[in-house]
């Protein structure tokens, strides 16, 4: 348990100092769980891939030909802005 600074006995620059700390501690909270919901995106999207989307070969068509072309142009998107490329590009 945290215990919290009293206001009226605590000088003005501890008490920011003490904001700013619990503030970066709870950014790098979030930070962390935000990694964990892409890392477990990018696990579900490997299996998928690595099963071939599900499809079978004597399936294949232009619909999932289609479907993939969807799946990439949102990846490139991600990619392009994660490495400042494409329209990302500086």
């Amino acid at each position: 348990m945290t215990t919290r600074l009293n206001p009226i006995t605590t000088p003005r620059h501890e008490l920011r100092a003490e904001k700013a700390r619990r503030n970066k501690e709870a950014a790098l909270n979030a930070f962390i769980g935000k990694k964990a919901e892409i890392d477990e995106m990018l696990a579900r999207l490997q299996a998928l891939s690595d099963d071939h989307f599900n499809a079978h070969p004597d399936e294949v068509g232009w619909a999932m030909v289609g479907t993939l072309e969807h799946y990439a142009s949102l990846l490139k998107r991600i990619t392009d802005s994660a490495f400042g490329e494409g329209e990302h590009a500086r």
